[in-house]
């Protein structure tokens, strides 16, 4: 690993599976049933906050005009959501073949552009460039912030974050002003900003705010005529693969560094019920949506999204939904989209 990267170690598995023991026997005994293996999703236009439909380049460039230095620096880090309550059931085996889409390196005449053409001096900081910082707003008030990364599609448009990072949930709306900045570091665009063009969600997580499915793809605009994966790259898409596996998880928690700077938890996942993968990184609010990454290669920072940031227990236990063959359905349904 390199070392000028920070690092916010996991716990020993014991330990936290020992917590998550404990947490779990003192909860209300409900039990969410696993959700079927495909389920519904929606697909919804990205909007200005004014109503207006993000439709063309012009409405784009509006979303990146209102994204200011003092308004990201503004933006509340988004709660990461409270682990389910209730007596945690575990599901030991995958729900079906393991399976995985490609990971694409950047191309290097579009990097070079979009870095202003110093592209080697892009490349010395350390965090991955596929990995970045959301904002948005939210229609129930505010400007928020999350972290997200560059999954690579047949578009070369695609950011995966979490559904609390498009959706409101159960009651609320999609957001508004949405928009991506790879490689964000105190300030810092070395890329620049990746307005939204449509959003997918799971409908159980529009309707319920089902953690189970707290997983959300978003197709961005071209900047400048260059496609997000083709100027960072973009980590391939896995499924269905056993939940006690090595992943590094990237993100900006507001717990460390104020979430100015990219920071990263290594360690093997474990079933954390409920249909979802743990590991304990304790990473609070601002790093949802963050991917958990098998294969993470160091030189190129690829890999493997085996998972996004969704929630934050009381010992520091963070936890993902666990990819399955929906999740593999919303990326073939969205992978595509222009």
């Amino acid at each position: 690993m390199r070392s000028p990267l920070r690092l916010i170690m996991a716990s020993a598995t014991a330990a936290v599976l020992a917590a998550a023991t404990a947490s779990a026997a003192n909860a209300a005994p409900a039990v969410p049933a696993a959700p079927a293996k495909t389920a519904a999703t929606s697909a919804s236009t990205a909007r200005l906050s004014d109503g207006g439909a993000v439709n063309s380049a012009t409405a784009a460039a509006k979303v990146s005009k209102y994204w200011t230095a003092a308004r990201m620096k503004a933006a509340r880090p988004m709660p990461a959501p409270k682990a389910r309550g209730g007596k945690v059931s575990a599901q030991a085996a995958p729900t079906g073949k393991a399976g995985s889409s490609p990971s694409a390196k950047a191309i290097a005449s579009a990097a070079n552009k979009m870095a202003g053409g110093n592209l080697k001096l892009a490349a010395a900081i350390t965090e991955s460039a596929v990995v970045g910082k959301v904002y948005f707003h939210k229609p129930s008030g505010g400007d928020w912030m999350c972290s997200g990364s560059a999954l690579n599609s047949p578009s070369k448009q695609l950011v995966i974050t979490a559904g609390h990072c498009v959706h409101e949930g159960a009651g609320g709306n999609w957001v508004t002003n949405w928009t991506f900045v790879p490689r964000y570091r105190s300030g810092s665009r070395p890329f620049g900003t990746f307005a939204a063009k449509q959003f997918r969600t799971f409908n159980s997580w529009i309707s319920s705010s089902d953690l189970q499915r707290d997983v959300g793809m978003v197709t961005t605009w071209p900047l400048n005529g260059n496609k997000l994966v083709n100027v960072v790259g973009g980590n391939g898409l896995n499924w269905n693969w056993p939940k006690n596996v090595a992943v590094t998880i990237l993100g900006y928690p507001v717990n460390a560094n104020n979430g100015e700077i990219q920071q990263w938890c290594q360690g093997t996942t474990y079933d954390g019920g409920n249909y979802t993968i743990a590991l304990g990184c304790n990473f609070n609010g601002g790093s949802s949506g963050g991917p958990w990454i098998m294969s993470f290669n160091n030189t190129t920072g690829l890999g493997q999204t085996d998972g996004v940031m969704s929630t934050i227990d009381g010992n520091g236990v963070n936890r993902a939904s666990y990819f399955d063959d929906a999740v593999k359905a919303m990326f073939d349904a969205q992978g595509s989209v222009t």
